[in-house]
């Protein structure tokens, strides 16, 4: 799914995302010397066809994925990123990459962010100058 925002003078800018449900949560992999950390999520998506969409994070976004768990469902920013390789006998080959930079829970699947908690009543103080006992007499 992508979305479109408009900037200053016309110019427009795709917005990528990925909803579902998380299927795996990796570990965050640490690679080379200079520590180049990743972390992979696969979430899968609820439509007629539903796919397994392998998203990864890359440096620190890879603690982004620390409050969340498998079954949470989840709307995830995107960007593709792709890449030539030249074997050695001299062919090219393309990789793509599938990197995420946000993540939010959301309700069911929707795509829609989940509603902020509310606080229970019982943790309200009530006015000056009144009881919990006091009969309510709004008209409504």
């Amino acid at each position: 799914m992508t979305k479109k925002r408009k900037l200053e003078r016309s110019r427009e800018i795709t917005i990528m995302e990925v909803a579902g449900k998380i299927k795996v949560l990796g570990k965050v992999e640490t690679f080379g010397n200079n520590g180049f950390r990743k972390r992979e999520c696969v979430v899968t998506t609820e439509e007629q066809y539903p796919q397994m969409i392998m998203v990864e994070f890359i440096q620190d976004k890879c603690d982004l994925l620390d409050n969340f768990k498998v079954g949470d469902d989840v709307k995830i920013n995107i960007n593709l990123r792709g890449r030539e390789w030249i074997n050695p006998e001299g062919v090219a080959k393309y990789f793509n990459a599938i990197q995420g930079w946000r993540i939010e829970k959301t309700q069911g699947g929707t795509g829609e962010p989940a509603p902020a908690p509310v606080e229970k009543i019982e943790n309200f103080e009530t006015a000056e100058g009144t009881t919990s006992e006091e009969t309510d007499d709004l008209p409504f």
